[in-house]
Formats: C-alpha cells, structure tokens, sequence
C-alpha cells in the first residue's frame, strides 16, 4: 500500500476512534448528567409545588396553573393515594385515575422521603421521570417525559457526529495533501534509488528539500557519487587485469570452488580447445590426468607445479595454485615451441657436427699420407686435390651458416630495387653450366612479359634463382630445368624453377627448408649440396614479405616456387 494512503486511512481510523470515544463519553457520562440534573430539577420543582399547596387553593386548578408555570406534569395526591389535581388532565380525567397510593414515588413520599422512579406512563404511554415529596395535604408530584432529555442526548450525539465528519473530511484533505507532499519526494527517491540498484550510477535525485527527507535525498546523492567513482576504478581494474591476462602468452583459468571456470583468456582457450562461454564446468576441460591431477591438488589447497601433459599435439606445462576462497588459477606454458626449438638446436649441432666431420677426416687422412717421402707424385697431386676440395665444402658451409646467422638475426635488410627476373634467372643458367651438361640437363627460362620485372634486393634474387636451379640440376638427370616466373592475382609474381628430376617423398616434402635437411642424404653429399640452400631461400623470401611453396611427385620431378613484390612504376 502507497504511503498516501497508508497516511489517508490513518487518519481517517484516528477521527473514526475520537468520534467513537466521544460518542461512548456521551452515552456514559452525559446521558447521566442529564438524568440528574433533570431529577434535581425536578425536586426543586416537586418541592415548590409543595409548599404552595394549601388548603386555600383549589388543587385541580393549582396543578394546571403549576403545570403550565413549570412546563412538567404536576400531579397532587392525597395522603390515601387518590388524585386530586393532574395539570395534565381536567376534572373527569382525573376522577378516572387510578390510585397512587402503590406508586414507589408516592410510597416514598409518604413516608417522609423524596422519592423517585423511571417507567411507562399508563396514560401518557411514554417513560417518565415522577419525583414525588411530602406536602401539607399529601404528596406532591412533578413528572417529566423522558423524551426530552433523549432528544437532547440525540441532539448531542449528532452534533458530536457532525464535528466528527466534519473534521474527517477536514483531516482527510489535510492528510491527502501532506501525503502528497510527503510521497511525492519519496517516490522520487524510491525511483532514483531503484535505477541506482540496476546499475543506472546517472541518475540523481533533484529535489533539495529540509529535513529528513532533505538529508536522505543528499545521502542518496552522495551515495551515487561514490558507487559511480567506486565502480569506474573497478571497471578500470577489472579492464587492466583482462588487458593483461590476455596480452599473456601463458594459459590463464580462474577456477570456483565450485569447480567452475569463471575467466580463460585466449591462449589457454587456443591450447585446450575450449569455446564455451564463460562460466562453464571443468567438464568442458580436457581430460587429460595430469591438468585434471594438478586442479584437484590446488582445490584441496596444496599448489602443483611443473606437471607437463600433451593436448592436441601441443606439450604443456600445467601449474596451479590455491585462492583464499576456496578456488584455483591455472598456469598453461605452451612447451612446444621450446622443445622443437631444442630439437632444432639439437639436430643442427648434430648436423653440423656430421657435415664437417666427414671433410676434415678426408683432409686430416689426405693430409697425414702427404707426409709420406715415398709418395708418388700422382697421388700427391690427387690427394692434395681431394684436400683442397674438402676445404672448400667446408668454407662453403660455414659461409651459408654465417649468411643464414645473418639473415635470422636482421643483420641483413633487403634493398629493393626494380629487377630483371629473365636477366637473372639467364645469369642462374650459365653458372650451372657445368654440371648441367655433365648431367645431360636442358636448362631454359620461361619469363612472361608480365612478370619480367620485380621489386627485390638483386643480390638476394640472384642467390634464390641461383640455389634453386642447382638444387634442381643436381638432382636431374637426362632431363629438363626451367625457370618462370608468372603473376597472381594479388599483383605478387612467382619465381621458381621446375625440373623434371627424381622428385621428392610426400613424407618429406614439408620439411625441405628446414637447414640441414635432405631428401636423400647420401645423394646430396655426393653432389656437393650442403643442406643450407633451401633454408636460406625461405629466410630471403621471407625478409621481402614473399612466402615459398614446393610441389613434387615423386620420380616425376620438383617444382619450388617463391614469391615477390610486383615492381614499382619510376618517378617521372
């Protein structure tokens, strides 16, 4: 119920109760006031009459001129009950009234006293009030209809209900208009403060009012200011802390109590696969024993650390450590690319070691039977030669380690130029030369007009052709190399070289630019290759924003393809 009208039937149920109890007063107290006052006045009256009640007067006569004098009944009785006057009967009436000698008034009289009494009045048919007292003659009575003093009390009683009504409208208006001016500012408050709960911090009450309700609208209004300023530094915490957990490279779960994941930023949804909004269930977490292990380790509030498991392929370490309320945060490291980094490292410096290994034991043995005086000068010569060769296959890879150390450090920047891709791939074509003609290998260049020209650093160009064409001449026989070169339709232009030679395994085909890794090892040392010629390629394609692909069949031939920026038009 509405405080207007909590204060209207209030005041309405405080007037009802007053009238009420005004009401009862009057039926209690006033009522009997009136019965004695109106019963003193009677004995004065009965009394009067009877002292002048005298042998003298003629009492039929006297009772009439009395009655109406006195505006009451006056009766006149002898000592032996019979009626001798009644103002309000004439001289037949009165012969036909009954003796009074029984009357408890009269009885009382009779014996000296003032007496009393209340009951209908045979003859009037009406109550009556009779006071009767002891006169010279007889007993002198005074009645009274008790009409009248009932219609005083009704009259009383209505003027008291008038007043009543009379002031429960007055009060009414009153408390209708002060409930308005009560209600209406607490309505106002109840409004802003219901907006102020639903997350609106904007809205203000406007009204300035003294008082209490005054203070409570200020309240209220510097209570918004603070929740607003508090909830800012929160939104901007909360806003911080999500920046940073998401700019993370580690895995972040914050875990309930009730084993529910309240927050998960990107990479820890990358590594477990998970797209579920938050919140979910650890359900939707992979069921791998060691993460699941390490999560009801820190629920029961001991940490864990360090426990590494495999997710879709990927190694993870997992670490976990108990909040003050009863949950978990999870720590996911992605290990992966740390242990192929490792292998990497691993099977570089044991290729390495391989690599070198074999042409210094040539030129150490070669070296030590030189010593020999008794040497032939053929072999001599033969094994000298062998030394010099070795030394240069060595020389050879230490300087491609050295240009691809460079290139992967950024000691090396490209300088793009316009560049002649037919000019260059001809340059590829006649350094291969040799080796082409002794493997009986037709080289040509296939360069349409469109994709002639690129925009590259020319040094790095030619070292890609050149790599490329020998990588495919090394492993042709009896057949055919050529370099092309065409445009796509991103305005790039593709550069390759297509042989026709022994082909790749698809096993190993993705890793053919990895440094160090061959096809076919022994074929490759016997040809001279080094292992380091595609890897550079990939890292000088990659320094122009270009990308590398390689196709093959195996026994069908290679097709190794890189690509460049289109060139750009000269400044008139």
């Amino acid at each position: 119920m509405r405080l207007a009208n909590r204060l209207l039937l209030s005041s309405l149920a405080v007037i009802l109760a007053l009238t009420a109890a005004v009401a009862l007063i009057l039926d209690g107290q006033l009522h009997r006031r009136i019965a004695v006052e109106n019963n003193d006045e009677l004995v004065r009256e009965a009394k009067f009459v009877a002292t002048q009640w005298t042998r003298s007067v003629q009492p039929l006569a006297f009772a009439h001129t009395a009655g109406q004098s006195l505006g009451h009944r006056v009766t006149l009785i002898r000592r032996d009950g019979v009626v001798l006057g009644d103002s309000q009967f004439d001289s037949a009436g009165v012969a036909g009234l009954q003796n009074h000698e029984t009357r408890p008034e009269v009885v009382v009289a009779l014996q000296g006293g003032i007496g009393s009494s209340r009951r209908r009045s045979p003859s009037e048919g009406d109550d009556e009030v009779y006071v009767a007292v002891p006169a010279q003659l007889g007993v002198a009575r005074v009645s009274q209809s008790t009409a009248s003093a009932d219609a005083i009390f009704n009259r009383a009683l209505g003027d008291v209900a008038f007043a009543g009504a009379a002031a429960a409208v007055i009060a009414l208006l009153l408390a209708a208009v002060f409930a308005r001016t009560v209600s209406r500012p607490v309505i106002e408050l109840r409004d802003v403060a219901r907006a102020i709960a639903g997350g609106d911090l904007r809205q203000r009450p406007s009204l300035s009012a003294p008082g209490e309700i005054g203070d409570l609208a200020s309240a209220l209004h510097s209570m918004s200011e603070q929740l607003g300023a508090r909830l800012k530094g929160l939104q901007d915490d909360e806003a911080l802390v999500s920046a940073v957990v998401e700019s993370l490279n580690e895995g972040v779960l914050a875990v309930s109590a009730r084993r529910s994941v309240l927050r998960i930023n990107t990479a820890a949804r990358a590594m477990l696969g998970i797209h579920e909004q938050t919140p979910f269930s650890v359900d939707h977490i992979p069921r791998e024993r060691a993460l699941h292990s390490a999560l009801d380790s820190a629920l029961g509030g001991v940490p864990a650390d360090g426990d590494a498991v495999e997710i879709s392929g990927r190694s993870i370490s997992v670490a976990a450590r108990p909040l003050p309320d009863g949950g978990v945060v999870l720590a996911l490291t992605d290990l992966t690319r740390t242990r192929r980094l490792e292998a990497v490292r691993r099977d570089f410096v044991a290729n390495v070691s391989h690599e070198l290994r074999t042409p210094l034991t040539v030129i150490g043995g070669f070296a030590e039977t030189l010593g020999d005086p008794t040497l032939p000068e053929a072999d001599r010569m033969r094994f000298a030669s062998l030394i010099q060769s070795n030394t240069a296959r060595m020389q050879r890879i230490v300087d491609e380690l050295l240009d691809l150390s460079r290139i992967e450090s950024g000691g090396w920047v490209p300088r793009p130029v316009n560049v002649d891709v037919a000019e260059i791939a001809a340059e590829a074509i006649a350094s291969s030369a040799d080796v082409a003609r002794a493997n009986e290998v037709v080289t040509e260049a296939q360069v349409p007009q469109d994709a002639r020209w690129v925009y590259a650093d020319r040094t790095a160009l030619r070292q890609v052709i050149v790599n490329l064409v020998e990588n495919a001449v090394r492993h042709t026989a009896q057949g055919t190399v050529t370099v092309f070169a065409q445009r796509d339709d991103s305005g790039y232009t593709w550069v390759g070289v297509r042989d026709s030679g022994v082909g790749i395994a698809p096993a190993h085909l993705p890793r053919i630019f990895e440094r160090f890794y061959r096809a076919d090892s022994a074929r490759s040392r016997e040809s001279g290759g080094t292992g380091l010629g595609l890897a550079i390629v990939k890292h000088l394609v990659e320094a122009h924003g270009g990308q590398v692909r390689a196709e093959s069949i195996l026994g069908r031939g290679t097709t190794v393809s890189a690509s460049f920026p289109p060139a750009v038009p000269a400044p008139r």
